[in-house]
């Protein structure tokens, strides 16, 4: 039997508690989930590599779970990687129309992918890493929206000041 494969991309910049939620979420539907993060992207608060690092810490207790960079396509990346299926989670309406969007024209470049959304749990509705780096920027506390590794990471960078 073949394994179950889905790729779940973002910038994860920084990885949040919403997308660890959506990931051991996806894990009970696939055998295997291998998080993509995006190289380039919309944000700049962490460099590529170091969130990819962040991510595989926050995730080292779960099996079935690997973490990689990636540019280019995704629709590529999910063939190269041997997946057959990406995973999303939609917060809002308006991610709901951005993921429409996207699944659109993924599915002209590449129709054998498909395309599972995961509806945020309404406790993590409101977390995303557009809010957290907000919160970052004004000082606020991380606990309650980012895993320990971040909220180590970003007390480290403000105490060195980089």
């Amino acid at each position: 039997m073949s394994q179950r494969h889905v790729l779940y991309p973002g910038s994860f910049d920084p990885v949040t508690l919403g997308h660890l939620d959506i990931l051991t979420r996806a894990l009970a539907l696939f055998d295997k989930v291998t998080v993509v993060v995006a190289a380039t992207g919309k944000a700049g608060l962490l460099p590529v590599e170091q969130r990819v690092d962040l991510f595989r810490q926050s995730v080292r207790d779960l099996p079935g779970v690997e973490v990689h960079s990636f540019s280019g396509l995704l629709v590529d990346e999910v063939k190269r990687r041997g997946a057959t299926a990406v995973i999303r989670g939609i917060r809002t309406a308006g991610d709901y129309e951005h993921e429409w969007t996207l699944a659109g024209v993924n599915a002209l470049l590449n129709a054998d992918v498909e395309y599972v959304y995961l509806l945020a749990r309404p406790a993590m509705a409101a977390v995303s890493s557009t809010l957290v780096r907000d919160v970052i920027a004004h000082g606020g506390p991380l606990e309650r929206l980012v895993p320990e590794p971040v909220v180590n990471a970003l007390a480290e960078r403000d105490d060195t000041g980089a």
